[in-house]
């Protein structure tokens, strides 16, 4: 099979193993591709790809581009911001709107869960779901599953922490999905504020002692408190949050083993990680970026194998 089961990326929920695997093997290729002098390929010459984001990012989008440009797409870049979302056109009149510019892919973010699937219903374009509120945000779960797998061989029966800010996270969802799909273990650490309670039926463990989770885990995924999206406190202040549930380097030392950490970024330095434990050789967080681009070149090229 050269080709992913679905023509769309709408969430890990929806990939077989067997696509994630696919998904691994061709970023791997493309990771050579990207370490070379001459970093770009001819494999979507004929594709325009329109990256339409209703929501602020900066490495999924940036990540995303250089990840089209890599493979010689024609991109077009959508920012809700200056657009006539503001003047209030819908959702699906901004899309038939690019696509009537003879669009072949839509990467999108919005804040709305679901978006991306709904417009996989109305248009014909192939969709990447770039994140969708609290919901998924799959090439990033890819891109962190490929990066564990690199650093620590095989996923099957390892044991992964997933801690922080997990209500607020679409990053959360997608990781518990890839890694039960790939075999891993996982345990959710955090505040009981910011644990929902529908996880326990995930066949997760939940533990709220950081340095439990810590002792479990091979792989510690550290993800970010989210204020922005936060309407009420859920926790007395960031300090406290950093006492309790921060990781730093003499927690670290204080195990008798080894783990490796990564975070999908942006650190909040000194409440989620101190920068002793972010820089540190426990820290994969800048392979994971690297990385980012070599999975989304894969997950692009297989979808354009579907368009049409």
């Amino acid at each position: 099979m050269s080709h992913l089961s679905s023509k769309h990326l709408l969430g890990i929920k929806d990939l077989t193993k067997e696509d994630i695997h696919l998904i691994f093997e061709t970023a791997d290729n493309f990771k050579d591709v990207i370490n070379r002098p001459i970093k770009k390929v001819p494999s979507l010459r004929d594709i325009t790809i329109a990256n339409v984001f209703f929501e602020n990012s900066t490495r999924t989008k940036l990540s995303f581009e250089l990840a089209e440009k890599r493979l010689s797409a024609d991109v077009i870049n959508f920012s809700s911001s200056g657009s006539s979302v503001k003047k209030g056109e819908t959702l699906l009149d901004t899309v038939n709107n690019i696509l009537a510019m003879k669009v072949d892919m839509i990467v999108m973010r919005h804040s709305s869960p679901g978006a991306p699937h709904f417009l996989a219903n109305h248009i014909s374009a192939n969709i990447v779901n770039a994140g969708d509120g609290t919901h998924e945000h799959p090439t990033q779960a890819l891109l962190d599953a490929y990066s564990m797998r690199e650093r620590v061989g095989d996923l099957e029966g390892k044991n992964v922490a997933i801690i922080g800010d997990i209500i607020h996270s679409r990053v959360a969802l997608s990781n518990i999905f890839a890694l039960q799909k790939l075999g891993a273990n996982v345990m959710i650490c955090g505040p009981a504020t910011l644990i929902p309670k529908y996880l326990s039926s995930f066949g997760v463990k939940i533990v709220s002692d950081v340095r439990e989770a810590l002792a479990w885990c091979d792989i510690a995924n550290v993800l970010r408190i989210q204020l922005e999206r936060q309407q009420i406190k859920y926790f007395p202040s960031l300090r406290e949050y950093s006492l309790y549930f921060g990781v730093n380097k003499q927690l670290l030392d204080s195990l008798n083993k080894e783990i490796v950490i990564m975070h999908p970024g942006p650190i909040n330095r000194g409440v989620e990680l101190t920068s002793d434990v972010a820089d540190s050789h426990h820290s994969i967080i800048l392979d994971q970026v690297e990385n980012g681009v070599a999975v989304r070149m894969a997950v692009l090229y297989l979808l354009a194998g579907t368009v049409g």
